[in-house]
């Protein structure tokens, strides 16, 4: 059973293995006398986002069922008994855990919910607190305790020696992951850049016409992209904005810009929109040759003015716009489209600007700060 850790220097602490319910090794762990608890289990976890299983997971709710198998300790040989919990997702890491009650809130959560035994074998500068006076995880660093041959070693150094010791045993080995969320990119509004895709649609009578609501099915998967030559695709006008009751969008209702025909067959455009920020992912390229327009940028601009020198930007920027410019960039660049591999050279972090109740300043919350000029 292969599992993930950050903490390879808590790897004597392991009293249990989680998986995840969707774990493809749950059926060959599960034994006979624990697969109608495990089945059940699975059922009812297959009916949780994985919000509700991580952030919705707190320490009254933490649930699990043993599966009846044990796992070999792959330095001490002890047996750990292994659990499957919705805590721990599938599609996270390899989808199972080496539990650290000690040192991992979730685990202590979880083993102290299921009177599961806890092992502390990192002390905070030498100092070692047994696990039965424990009330809540150590997640800092310190120096190994209770560890065997790893004992005394400062965080840094065990966690080399502890993967040195897994991987001349050939029971493990250092990696470098990513971890990545999906980027939901489309708005269900009128404001934004059109998505400029259009599916087929399927008419119940050959002289219907979807635009008078006539039945039909739209062949959501089989998108096209619209032609370069009618390019760039803009929003229909519209009296009304508003959202409505179509979980397509208001842009749904505007029939006569949604369906048109093609070749004699009729097509629907995506109703979606892009986020605010999709052209302000990009927006720097464009600064090079704004008055362009039979490209975004020319080529020679960009290689006489990229990468940007300089890039000043607060905490909110690190996601809404500094990684998703990278994002951007970097598939520009393997396209071919820009000859940088990275659009900035420096950041420069300003910082957050906080209110008087130091918090993030914001109109929203009341704690902004007025000026008068006079």
């Amino acid at each position: 059973m292969k599992v993930f850790t950050t903490r390879p220097d808590t790897v004597m602490g392991v009293t249990y293995i989680v998986v995840a319910p969707e774990h493809p090794l749950v059926d060959a762990l599960t034994t006979q006398e624990h697969k109608a608890a495990v089945t059940a289990y699975q059922t009812a976890a297959s009916s949780k986002s994985d919000m509700d299983r991580t952030v919705g997971g707190a320490k009254s709710n933490k649930t699990g069922v043993p599966t009846g198998s044990f796992a070999t300790h792959p330095l001490s040989g002890e047996q750990v008994p292994v659990w499957v919990a919705d805590y721990v997702l599938g599609g996270y890491g390899t989808g199972a855990v080496m539990a650290v009650p000690a040192h991992d809130e979730r685990d202590f959560d979880f083993a102290n919910t299921f009177n599961l035994p806890l092992k502390t074998v990192v002390g905070a500068e030498g100092a070692i607190v047994e696990a039965g006076e424990l009330e809540q995880a150590f997640t800092g660093e310190g120096v190994a305790v209770n560890s065997g041959q790893f004992d005394g070693l400062a965080t840094l150094n065990c966690k080399a020696a502890v993967v040195e010791a897994l991987v001349a045993a050939e029971k493990g080995s250092s990696k470098v992951t990513y971890k990545l969320r999906d980027w939901v990119f489309s708005r269900q509004r009128y404001w934004g850049e059109p998505i400029p895709i259009y599916f087929p649609v399927e008419m119940a009578d050959e002289s219907g016409d979807p635009r008078q609501g006539d039945a039909h099915t739209i062949l959501f998967d089989q998108p096209h992209p619209v032609p370069d030559d009618e390019l760039p695709l803009k929003l229909p006008a519209m009296d009304n904005y508003e959202p409505g009751d179509d979980p397509q969008g208001c842009l749904a209702r505007a029939a006569d810009w949604r369906f048109f025909q093609k070749d004699g067959k009729w097509f629907a455009r995506e109703t979606n929109t892009m986020p605010q920020w999709a052209g302000s992912c990009w927006y720097y390229l464009r600064f090079l040759d704004p008055t362009n327009s039979e490209a975004a940028w020319g080529a020679q601009a960009e290689k006489d003015w990229m990468p940007v020198d300089l890039y000043v930007g607060g905490a909110e920027h690190a996601v809404l716009h500094l990684l998703y410019a990278r994002f951007w960039h970097k598939v520009l660049y393997t396209l071919g489209c820009v000859t940088t591999p990275e659009p900035f050279k420096k950041l420069v972090h300003q910082g957050m600007i906080l209110g008087s109740d130091g918090e993030k300043m914001s109109k929203s919350r009341g704690n902004v700060v007025r000026v008068w000029l006079m």
